[in-house]
C-alpha cells in the first residue's frame, strides 16, 4: 500500500487552521444563539422548535470540539476568546426578542452560512492535500445543510 500521508507546508497550515478557527468562531456563536432560542421560544410550535433548537446547539458543541481538535492536532493554538469569535464571526449573535418564526429563519440562514465557510476550507484542505480537513469540512457542511433544510421547512 502506497504511503499516502502528505506533509503540508507551515503555509497551508496556517491557512487550514485559518478556516478551521473560522468554523469554530462561526459555530461557537451558532451553539449559543441556538441555546438563546431554545430558552425563549414560546408559542404554538413551542415543542417541536424547542426540542430542534436543542438538537442543533448540541451538535454545535459537540463540532466545536472536532473542529478545534483539528486544530490541535495540525500543531497549531486554538483559539477560544468569545470576543474574538464575535469579531471573526459573520453570524451574529441574537438580540432581545423576535418571534418563533423569526427565530426559526436566522437560524437557518445561519446554517447556510455554516456551510458556505465550511465548503471553502473543505476546497482549501483539498487543494493542499489535507483529506482529514477536507473530510471533516464536508461532513459538518452536509449536516449544516441538513439543518438548513429542516430549519426552512418550518417557514413553508
Amino acid at each position: 500500500m502506497a504511503d499516502v500521508a502528505v506533509k503540508l507546508s507551515e503555509d497551508a497550515k496556517t491557512a487550514i487552521v485559518n478556516g478551521l478557527t473560522q468554523s469554530i468562531a462561526e459555530t461557537s456563536i451558532e451553539t449559543m444563539k441556538a441555546q438563546n432560542y431554545h430558552w425563549n421560544v414560546k408559542g404554538m410550535a413551542f415543542g417541536p422548535l424547542h426540542a430542534l433548537f436543542q438538537t442543533i446547539y448540541e451538535d454545535h458543541f459537540t463540532a466545536q470540539d472536532d473542529l478545534a481538535e483539528r486544530v490541535r492536532a495540525l500543531g497549531a493554538h486554538v483559539e477560544g476568546r468569545l470576543s474574538t469569535f464575535l469579531k471573526r464571526s459573520r453570524i451574529e449573535e441574537c438580540e432581545g426578542k423576535i418571534s418563533d418564526k423569526e427565530m426559526v429563519k436566522k437560524l437557518a440562514d445561519d446554517q447556510e452560512l455554516l456551510s458556505s465557510t465550511l465548503i471553502s476550507l473543505a476546497v482549501l484542505a483539498d487543494q493542499h492535500g489535507d483529506l482529514v480537513t477536507n473530510d471533516m469540512a464536508i461532513e459538518r457542511s452536509q449536516v449544516h445543510d441538513k439543518f438548513a433544510w429542516i430549519l426552512r421547512s418550518h417557514l413553508e
